[in-house]
Order: structure tokens, then C-alpha cells, then sequence
């Protein structure tokens, strides 16, 4: 066994070539530990220091600094600790933060007989997070006795107090016969409780082949949007647009992160949503009149802060290809906009996010090409659109805007059309009770 840091007696020097000589010396095997982040008001795992000593005595005194604390059993701690010397001793150490921020502390052993050794400690503090489990390994699949979707209900938060805000991971699992070979279109919806409707909350595309263990946690989306539907008993809807027996095992869960929030209350409200599944979206550069995309958005009093929050990925291999070689909608590079009575307000550029460069791989397939704001084995981006002006008390014309293309349909692939699958939401916040917004045609 090394032991690296040695404390011999206060008149002499000592080195590894006197550890067997009559001085009296204490040794340990560390001289420095470093937590893993912490939640305030828990404890990290707790890490083992073996203190050596020869010579000695007289009980021999440990302590730590700030929020760091010590044990000898593992199960009893405090901030100091007087032990009989022995050739051996195994104490530990662990982290019990109270504010949040990087710390730094110190474990010092002391004896009469010895120069005092000090160990560095560090460690980071992070946000208390709540978590709850939702679907668990939960198998999505296509055929007899199959299904694509499943809806149940779960018990989360009962409460929104100091919700600062909700994070919501998404896992996927190959069964036992091996992972879906193909990227497809999945998400995640909560059912409104005052209009019965289901919001999607978050999207994804499932990788080639392989599950998505690559990510400690999984797909991470932020959902505190929804968190006015994210309490009680909640109804939630999950979707993977799988066509094989074969499919995936799906789990997520909610971390609930306690904070100050920014505002109290959250209001949501769908403006469009055609996401059903990748081909009930919009068809694009054909006649898009079908698609309801124009819509007028009432907002009430008291409102303090206003955004719009769109999920957006395209499909599909039509032409006429771009001069790069890109057919849409799932390669062809676009930028749409979101007019607002009736000028442009907000863009959403339909373009390369690196694919990669995925942390989930190597995939079993044609991964790392760049599609039009999406990539397989990733979540699907969230893109948030915040009014600067105070929009309380107001009236607006809402427009989904494609940017101009139009289908020659002569591909030569089976799907000669271009979709574009979409979500838009208004959400409102304040500090005082407020109202949805209201939508109408």
C-alpha cells in the first residue's frame, strides 16, 4: 500500500526510507478528494481515507472545514473525530453542502508528536432536484399485439412552491431481440386537463440501432412550461413511430429542481399542433390551406412575461433538390417565420446542428449527416421565442410561415412529399393569477 502523504515528528524529516525507523510518523494514502456534485441538504457518497502510524502515543485528531464531515463507523458523523493510533485506520469523509457553489474545504490530522497533515477537499453544490419515475422500460413496438403509444397516468409534484424548474429525461432501451434499426419521430405529451387535449411536451428521434446509454440520464428536455399540467395526478401519452416487432423500451422521469422560480404562475396555451406522427404534418410546397396556421391569441391581465415555444422537424425526400443536392423537408435547409400581425417577428432556421458530433455513437446507420434541425439519437430542439413588449391586456395575429418551395412531386422515392411535423404554444407567467390565452381561427 502507497501512502503518500507523511507527517513526521516536529524536529526531524522523514521520507518513504524511514517509514520502518523509531521516529514517530503518520501517514495516509490521499492528499486530496474531489465529490461529486452534491444537492444541497443531502450528503455526497462518502470516500474512505486509511491513516497509518507508527510511534504514536497519543489519541491522534482529525477535523474538517465548512461543509465537510467525518466518521469512522460510516453511518455517524461530525466535524472532528479523536481516534487511538493504530498501524490503520480507516475514517471517512463525505460533503453535506447548504448553499449552492463551488466549496472548498480541509481535512487536517494533528498529533503532538507529528507535524500536522492536511488533505484538500473540493466539491460542488447543485440545486435540490425531486425526482419521479413516469413510463418505465415501457416497450413501444408495431404488430399483433403491439402498440406505437402508450397513455398512463402518474402521480408527480403535488405542488408547484418554489418550482424553479422541471427537467424531464428520456430513455431508451433495446429489447431483448435488439434495437429498431431506424431513426423515427417519438415524443412526449401531457393531457390539458381543461380542454382534454394532449400538448407535446417534448420530441425526439430514436437512434439507429442502439439505445441511448451514451447519456447518463438520457434525452434531456426542459418542460417547465408545462408545469401548471406537471402536478398531481397527471395523464401523459408517449409515441415512438416505430414499424418493426422489435421496438424499444422507453422510461422517463421528472426532476422537479427546487429554486426560485422566475415567475409563479405558468399558463399554456396550443396555438397549432400538427404532430400526430411525421406525415400528419404540414405537406409542404403544396397547398398548405388545409393547414390552419393563421390564428388570433387573446392574452388577459396581469400577464408579465409572454413566449412562444415551437417544435418543429421536417420529412420527407421530394424535389426539386436544393442546388446542394437536398431534397425536403427532412435535408432541405429553411428558414421559416413567425409573423406577427402580419410582420415577420421571429425566424427558425431549419438547418445543420451537428450531428456529428452526437455524443450517441457510432449509430448502425446513416447518423452523422446533417439533416434540417434535427439529428438522429438526439432530442429534437425547443425553440423559444420571448416578446420583449408587455403584452397584458392585448390581441394578436398569429402566422406560421414556410419559407417558399414548391413540390415538383417527380421523386423518385416512394414518399414524393415534403412534411414538416409542428407544435406551437403560447405559455404567459406572472407573479399574480392569471389566464390562459385564448385561441381562436
Amino acid at each position: 500500500m502507497l501512502f503518500v502523504v507523511t507527517s513526521c515528528s516536529k524536529n526531524d524529516s522523514a521520507d518513504s526510507n524511514n517509514i520502518d525507523s523509531d521516529l514517530p510518523y503518520i501517514s495516509t494514502n490521499i492528499n486530496s478528494i474531489l465529490f461529486e456534485d452534491t444537492m444541497i441538504t443531502k450528503f455526497s457518497t462518502t470516500k474512505s481515507i486509511i491513516i497509518s502510524s507508527k510511534n504514536i502515543n497519543s489519541n491522534i485528531n482529525i477535523s474538517v472545514s465548512d461543509e465537510f464531515e467525518l466518521s469512522t463507523d460510516n453511518t455517524t458523523f461530525g466535524k472532528t473525530l479523536s481516534i487511538n493510533p493504530k498501524d490503520y485506520i480507516n475514517i471517512y469523509v463525505r460533503f453535506s453542502p447548504d448553499e449552492i457553489g463551488s466549496k472548498t474545504g480541509n481535512l487536517k490530522i494533528d498529533n503532538s508528536k507529528t507535524n500536522p497533515i492536511n488533505i484538500n477537499l473540493s466539491a460542488n453544490a447543485i440545486k435540490l432536484r425531486i425526482n419521479y419515475k413516469a413510463f418505465n422500460q415501457q416497450h413501444l413496438a408495431f404488430g399483433s399485439g403491439k402498440n406505437q403509444t402508450s397513455v398512463q397516468n402518474f402521480d408527480l409534484h403535488d405542488t408547484l412552491e418554489n418550482i424553479e424548474s422541471i427537467k424531464m429525461f428520456i430513455q431508451l432501451d433495446c429489447p431483448s431481440g435488439g434495437c429498431n434499426a431506424w431513426d423515427v419521430f417519438s415524443n412526449i405529451f401531457v393531457k390539458d386537463p381543461n380542454s382534454s387535449k394532449y400538448f407535446e411536451i417534448g420530441r425526439y428521434i430514436t437512434p439507429y440501432g442502439i439505445d441511448n446509454k451514451k447519456l447518463e440520464r438520457g434525452f434531456e428536455i426542459d418542460v417547465t412550461d408545462f408545469k401548471s399540467m406537471l402536478t398531481g395526478n397527471v395523464e401523459l401519452k408517449a409515441f415512438i413511430e416505430v414499424w418493426g416487432s422489435d421496438g424499444w423500451n422507453l422510461s422517463v422521469d421528472f426532476d422537479y429542481v427546487i429554486g426560485e422560480p422566475d415567475y409563479i404562475n405558468y399558463q399554456v396555451s396550443e396555438i397549432i399542433q400538427y404532430n400526430r406522427n411525421s406525415l400528419e404534418g404540414v405537406v409542404y410546397g403544396e397547398d398548405e390551406s388545409k393547414f390552419d396556421l393563421i390564428k388570433t391569441v387573446s392574452i388577459g391581465s396581469d400577464v408579465e412575461s409572454t413566449h412562444l415555444r415551437t417544435i418543429i422537424t421536417g420529412w420527407g425526400h421530394a424535389t426539386p433538390n436544393d442546388p446542394d443536392g437536398r431534397p425536403c423537408a427532412e435535408w432541405c435547409y429553411r428558414t421559416h417565420n413567425i409573423k406577427i400581425n402580419n410582420a415577420n417577428t421571429f425566424q427558425h432556421y431549419m438547418g445543420p446542428i451537428g450531428c456529428a458530433s452526437n455524443p450517441v455513437s457510432p449509430q448502425n446507420g446513416n447518423w452523422e449527416p446533417d439533416r434540417a434541425g434535427w439529428c438522429p439519437g438526439m432530442e429534437v430542439p425547443v425553440r423559444i421565442n420571448k416578446f420583449n413588449n408587455n403584452l397584458s391586456n392585448s390581441t394578436f395575429n398569429y402566422e406560421y410561415d414556410f419559407e417558399n418551395w414548391v413540390n415538383d412531386l417527380k421523386s423518385s422515392a416512394s414518399n414524393k412529399q415534403a412534411y414538416y411535423a409542428i407544435s406551437s404554444f403560447v405559455v404567459l407567467k406572472s407573479n399574480k393569477e392569471i389566464n390562459t390565452a385564448i385561441i381562436t381561427n
